[in-house]
């Protein structure tokens, strides 16, 4: 779970950026007027590393750290800017997604990990995100945005209109790096061809990981994330990054590496999908097994968890609610913390109980802040910020749980807020408590055939054989031999 703070939108530029003046790009050697100067770079991700973590959480994997810390050394030296202090992350969350933060910061998700079918696939992302910082093009892009006279986000998360659940990573990644041109997602894919070439490795494997990107975005109901929604069509690069790689190939004649056989055997056991410790959704409620309780989802809503907050909201994104914990000992305690931290303006406020539990319940408005020298705008109904909210003491800890709409919208939504509030109790389900992530699992296979064969042979069910052709980056019918390795799933 991950709980973001609901604020007003606040625009402006709010911190003098150092202005460096006209600098020579190390990528492109091109003299660029840049605003953020190298220490402002290093300061961004020193600052915004412990929000990353506090957000998805680290991946603990000792041997496949060791080694994206080891390629990611190599890529480093042989990179436009070896000088900063590169840093590399695995993430624990299942979405395919890899990004870079300024300063040298490099993440990837276990999802992403879990994807890559060999070490040049993995090498070629890898290079893709060192090129991003070795290019400067957060810096660029912050200096595109002040130019055009467009306001740094300096926080966000509900705005009046409820326009629905922000990014996960809003705060941390998007107000920072903010979005990456199309013209630098092919800079940097040009980048991650020649990155990864010149530490060993063949790029037309990078091509092909971007086929699998494109099967993900394909498949009914499967949501690709920043890495790949901000970026070109991953079909447009698979063609142009395998045409990349042939040039550099040619030019440099020598013996590029895939290493399919280890990098499988690296990943083998590596949780795939959600992991049930950190809360699931399964027949319209969420659990947590770690924490014991549960609550309601109401039917058609989407849904977002991570370490520290759970979110959901309708289709129509005119509500939302979030779910956390709450700061204090006591539920007054907590009550004040939530009044001051989000700057509410209480109507009701109530105490009760909760299937057994003591609770209390607020109703409140966002108070409206003006900005320096303005008049503050009169609220209407469709402009104000409704929030209910619930504050549940259970096991030791208090809840909060919010449902939030504008106030033309709240009356709709109260009902379900309440019945999820309400909703949250104790859960004693052994087959929930006990309930074991999925894993992948590296196998041989048994037989010359096809693919799908070979997970058949493996008792793999009817419904996860089209999620297992993307995830080896094969089709079903692809032709496999006996004893080649390939990806399984299993407890």
């Amino acid at each position: 779970m991950k709980m973001k703070v609901f604020t007003h939108l606040l625009f402006g530029v709010g911190t003098m950026w150092v202005l460096s003046g006209c600098s020579r790009n190390p990528v492109t050697g091109k003299k660029e007027l840049i605003f953020m100067s190298k220490e402002k770079e290093l300061a961004i991700g020193a600052e915004s590393h412990p929000s990353v973590v506090a957000t998805m959480g680290l991946y603990d994997d000792k041997n496949l750290q060791a080694f994206i810390n080891e390629k990611g050394k190599a890529m480093a030296k042989i990179s436009h800017r070896p000088d900063l202090p590169y840093q590399f992350f695995i993430v624990d969350s299942p979405v395919v997604n890899a990004f870079a933060v300024p300063g040298g910061y490099v993440y990837f998700t276990r999802g992403i990990m879990s994807h890559f079918n060999n070490e040049a696939e993995f090498a070629g992302v890898l290079g893709h995100e060192i090129g991003h910082i070795t290019a400067r093009h957060s810096a660029r892009q912050q200096t595109s945005q002040i130019l055009g006279q467009v306001g740094l986000m300096a926080g966000i998360v509900l705005s009046p209109q409820i326009r629905g659940m922000a990014d996960q990573a809003s705060q941390v990644v998007g107000t920072l790096l903010l979005s990456y041109s199309r013209e630098h997602e092919t800079e940097s894919d040009g980048i991650g061809v020649e990155y990864s070439s010149k530490i060993g490795y063949d790029a037309h494997e990078m091509a092909h990981f971007f086929g699998t990107l494109k099967k993900l975005s394909d498949q009914s109901g499967q949501s690709i994330p920043t890495f790949q929604s901000t970026h070109p069509d991953p079909g447009d690069r698979m063609t142009k990054v395998d045409g990349l790689a042939t040039k550099y190939q040619q030019k440099n004649p020598g013996s590029y590496e895939v290493n399919r056989n280890e990098y499988l055997k690296r990943i083998d056991g590596i949780i795939y999908g959600t992991d049930p410790k950190q809360g699931f959704v399964e027949n319209g409620a969420f659990y947590h097994p770690e924490l014991k309780f549960q609550f309601p989802v109401p039917s058609g809503w989407q849904y977002e968890n991570s370490p520290i907050q759970f979110q959901m909201a309708p289709k129509d994104g005119k509500s939302m609610m979030l779910f956390t914990l709450a700061q204090g000992k006591t539920l007054d305690e907590a009550a004040q913390g939530v009044i001051k931290g989000y700057n509410l303006q209480v109507s009701e406020n109530t105490k009760t109980t909760i299937n057994g539990n003591p609770a209390l319940v607020m109703v409140s408005t966002v108070a409206q802040q003006a900005q320096s020298g303005q008049q503050q705008a009169a609220q209407t109904d469709a402009s104000s910020t409704k929030v209910a909210t619930w504050l549940i003491q259970y096991g030791g800890t208090i809840y909060a749980i919010h449902g939030v709409a504008t106030a033309a919208d709240f009356n709709s939504y109260a009902g379900q807020f309440k019945q999820v509030a309400q909703g949250f109790k104790s859960v004693s389900d052994p087959n929930i408590l006990n309930r074991q992530p999925e894993r992948i699992r590296i196998k041989s296979v048994q037989r010359t055939g096809t693919l799908k064969e070979a997970l058949k042979d493996y008792n793999m069910p009817e419904s996860k054989l089209s999620e297992l052709s993307i995830l080896n980056g094969m089709e079903l019918n692809a032709k496999v031999e006996k004893g080649m390795l390939f990806k399984t799933l299993s407890k």
